[in-house]
């Protein structure tokens, strides 16, 4: 009896080491440039992210880790991380004591601030610039289909392909501010 090893095309082989070849060098230039010029990795932007973008009272940790997509040990560590140099504040849930809410405090949001304009400038010059407007609706598209795919909760909403370039994304930015919005980032540390 011999094996025969499956196999993919051409196509499928192309497709698959691309976005294998993406997934990895993508999330490292992201986490070079923040780390350069704002001192967090971008897993902690996102967390940061998700905080601003969500109810002002804070999240609990189970869903911040479904919207930053990370396990809760992750998320925990990182926490304590962010907790300790003043960039959120934890506390025990008041409806659920087992469970814990995590909110953001002005110093988080004055940095998280800080940094939005070098992480866009960088998502734009690595993604988004080089892709035109329909390679950017059927990238969101694609990612769409495969978040839901993997399991993401509530995974991207895709843009229709009759939107322009200048119409707002439908859905939320799980990374950065929202679609279409472009954040006021202050001029000195009163934010």
């Amino acid at each position: 009896m011999t094996f025969r090893a499956p196999r993919m095309t051409q196509r499928e082989s192309a497709a698959w080491l691309g976005i294998i070849g993406v997934s990895g060098l993508l999330p490292a230039a992201l986490d070079t440039q923040l780390q350069r010029d704002a001192q967090m990795t971008h897993f902690e932007f996102m967390v940061l992210s998700n905080l601003k973008l969500g109810p002002g009272e804070g999240m609990r940790m189970t869903a911040l880790a479904e919207a930053t997509y990370a396990t809760l040990p992750r998320l925990s560590h990182v926490c304590a991380r962010l907790d300790r140099r003043g960039d959120l504040t934890r506390r025990p849930c008041a409806e659920d004591r087992r469970a814990t809410v995590v909110a953001l405090t002005p110093e988080g949001r004055r940095r998280l601030i800080h940094a939005m304009p070098g992480h866009i400038a960088t998502a734009r010059r690595l993604v988004i610039d080089a892709l035109t407007p329909a390679q950017l609706d059927a990238l969101a598209e694609i990612s769409a289909v495969l978040l839901d795919r993997l399991g993401a909760p509530g995974g991207l909403e895709p843009v229709p392909a009759s939107a322009t370039t200048s119409e707002p994304a439908r859905g939320r930015a799980r990374t950065g501010s929202r679609a279409g919005e472009d954040e006021a980032v202050p001029q000195d540390d009163r934010a």
